[in-house]
């Protein structure tokens, strides 16, 4: 991901516990600030999506490339280098969150009515709450990184601060397609804005293992490729201009892509 020869890769979940040495660990206050930080951040992208509906379909084309992008990018790369399995084990960890998620999706939410019954709303929650368990991950990476040290720690609140406004559009598109109410996606919006808090407020209390963050970030790979590859896209393609869509797709992955790629 762009380091230097010799260097560790670190981006948005990167925790280095070799650097304890370097510094101080900062202030439980600051953490929490970064935190508030990420809050507004993903609140900001979710009413952008809220305000623009009548773009729904560039919103959710983006929305795609960015949940894609997230799997292939960040999670995949960031499980490799933190775990101390084999690439073929985190990569089947993957494979069985892709299926699992599919078979959720297919078996309890799949809607034979149409697209807004409450099967399909309930699809949308389930897709909204995997990306604040994200966030709420996101969070914890964020204290630890600032435990770890102040180099550390602002590298990672960078990265998280720069993906979490596609976060939070993320959430609100995925509600909205499958026929959440405008009230519903703002809950959600908050529930997932809150997560990084959350998130930081607990990694005060608790440091999680590599090779425990690396099956966890594996699976979540697998959930967000179906939830880009098998639901938000093809409904952004859906009756509306292929171009555009296009365009906003790949202007999505690759938004996450640079993100990454300057954070690391």
């Amino acid at each position: 991901m762009g380091t230097s020869s010799g260097a560790p890769r670190r981006n948005s979940l990167t925790i280095d516990n070799s650097a304890e040495s370097e510094g101080s660990v900062i202030p439980s206050v600051v953490i929490m600030s970064v935190a508030l930080g990420a809050f507004l951040a993903t609140l900001l992208g979710g009413l952008a999506a809220l305000r623009f509906r009548d773009q729904l379909h560039l919103i959710l084309g983006f929305s795609a490339g960015t949940v894609i992008a997230l799997a292939f990018f960040d999670l995949l790369p960031e499980a490799l280098h933190l775990g101390s399995q084999p690439p073929r084990t985190l990569l089947a960890v993957a494979a069985f969150g892709f299926f699992f998620y599919t078979v959720i999706d297919r078996v309890f939410f799949v809607d034979p009515l149409g697209e807004h019954g409450e099967r399909a709303a309930a699809r949308g929650w389930t897709g909204a709450g995997s990306l604040s368990v994200h966030s709420l991950m996101d969070g914890v990476a964020l204290g630890i990184g600032f435990q770890a040290s102040t180099s550390i720690g602002i590298v990672v609140a960078a990265a998280i601060l720069a993906h979490d406004c596609s976060d939070g559009m993320n959430t609100v598109s995925i509600v909205l397609k499958n026929g959440g109410t405008r009230r519903q996606a703002f809950a959600w919006l908050v529930a997932d804005a809150a997560a990084p808090v959350l998130g930081a407020a607990a990694s005060l209390f608790i440091k999680p293992t590599h090779e425990m963050l690396a099956l966890i970030l594996s699976a979540f790979a697998g959930f967000f490729l179906y939830i880009g590859a098998s639901d938000l896209l093809p409904e952004s393609f859906h009756a509306h201009p292929k171009a555009l869509t296009t365009v906003a797709t790949l202007l999505g992955a690759a938004t996450l892509y640079c993100v990454v790629r300057l954070a690391g």
